[in-house]
């Protein structure tokens, strides 16, 4: 990249933060709400450029150095990664179990996997189960293992994700999602370190860090006994918190480039993005988080027409068009009719959700309520849909979709 190409790179970036200032300062809210809003974004985006000139560089997405010669590949400079930076590097050292808390989409498998790759049990094994995903009758040959026989279809001995872990590290992601049944075993072996194959009787010791995440409330699941006291206090011992991307906007642009050149790259292409149409997706709020940024990025660098390599929001392929014109309208690039209609003096983090929950039960309606469907029509995974539609309490009961108003304060 030659010097041209870097400053108009930075001077992009600049003016998307300032924009997302201004923004703030001129959206929906108290007047009080929107001035602390553009402060945090100003601070932010202050922290970062003094560290450019404490470093004497220009701050780019190269990878974070965690240890000596150990780098991860979460990008962000924000101080709220900054926070999440010095907790790797804390719990590494140690061989405390970690519990990884946040919404879908905000990296905590790449958090799970920094943690390892900076500790001693780096040169092990680091092996992921999702535990959503598996179905509950596999659920406990999948972590424990089965000797041959145990139950049809068992035609030889097979080794769990603990035993082929040993040694290293066992990342369980949406622990939360663990049936009662198989929470009781998982909390043996983190007490006594040992554990039978489904149809054995010999003990098995193991040597394994756990490292766990959720999206869930599992204070609430405790109280409801949905989630053992004892398993959540054994795996809650070294909580790590994930902030959203809309509490990191700083980092949007870094995480824009970050993927640009990752996608560029991968599929031969030198994609740029017109000024305009960064600034929209530099100001956007991304519910779907880092994950449905990267999504974004990738959809644009492959369907982009390949006779053309600067895209700008006139030119946005027609099959993104309604995804994009979605984001305009929830950053307020257009403001129409809908917007109008916001109510004075209301928040700007409640407008947002609220445009957000119209979203999803439109893209429900449309798509009969069929979750994947949907899905792909809003450019998030299954599993996203069906956490949005537990976070706004919005179900289909007797093929008629019913709404409940949740009276909890939405934060």
């Amino acid at each position: 990249m030659n010097v041209a190409d870097l400053a108009e790179e930075q001077l992009t970036e600049e003016c998307a933060a300032l924009e997302a200032a201004v923004s703030a300062l001129i959206g929906p809210g108290s007047p009080q709400q929107r001035v602390d809003r553009a402060l945090e974004l100003l601070h932010d985006r202050l922290r970062l450029v003094r560290g450019r000139l404490n470093q004497g560089k220009v701050e780019t997405s190269e990878p974070v150095e965690l240890a000596a010669g150990v780098h991860t590949s979460l990008v962000g400079q924000s101080e709220a990664m900054r926070q999440v930076y010095e907790a790797i590097r804390r719990v590494s050292q140690s061989q405390a179990t970690v519990l990884l808390r946040g919404e879908s989409g905000t990296g905590k498998e790449l958090v799970a996997k920094a943690i390892h790759m900076a500790g001693a049990r780096a040169h092990a094994p680091f092996v992921r189960l999702h535990c959503a995903a598996v179905p509950e009758t596999l659920l406990e040959s999948e972590l424990f293992g089965h000797e041959r026989g145990a139950f049809t279809g068992a035609v030889e001995t097979r080794k769990g994700r603990f035993e082929v872990a040993a040694g290293g590290t066992l990342f369980l992601d949406e622990v939360g999602d663990i049936p009662l049944s198989i929470q009781v075993k998982l909390l043996r072996v983190l007490q006594d370190k040992c554990f039978e194959r489904v149809g054995g009787n010999r003990l098995i010791s193991v040597d394994v860090r756990l490292i766990a995440a959720t999206h869930r409330d599992l204070e609430s699941m405790v109280r409801v006994g949905a989630f053992r006291e004892d398993l959540y206090y054994r795996l809650n011992v070294v909580p790590v918190a994930l902030p959203p991307l809309r509490e990191r906007q700083g980092d949007v642009p870094l995480l824009i480039e970050h993927f640009l050149s990752r996608f560029n790259r991968e599929n031969s292409r030198q994609v740029r993005l017109g000024r305009d149409l960064f600034t929209l997706m530099a100001r956007y709020h991304w519910p779907g988080n880092v994950r449905e940024l990267q999504n974004c990025v990738e959809r644009l660098v492959v369907m982009t027409d390949p006779g053309s390599d600067q895209v700008s929001v006139p030119t946005i392929p027609l099959s993104l068009q309604g995804y994009f014109a979605d984001m305009r309208q929830v950053t307020g690039g257009e403001r129409g009719g809908g917007q109008a209609e916001r109510a004075e003096g209301q928040p700007l983090g409640a407008s947002l959700r609220e445009i957000e929950r119209r979203r999803l039960q439109d893209a429900l309606e449309r798509a009969g309520w069929v979750q994947a469907r949907a899905a792909r029509a809003l450019g998030l995974t299954p599993r996203q849909v069906a956490y949005k539609m537990r976070k706004y309490e919005i179900r289909e009961v007797g093929g008629v979709r019913r709404e409940v108003k949740s009276e909890r304060k939405r934060g």
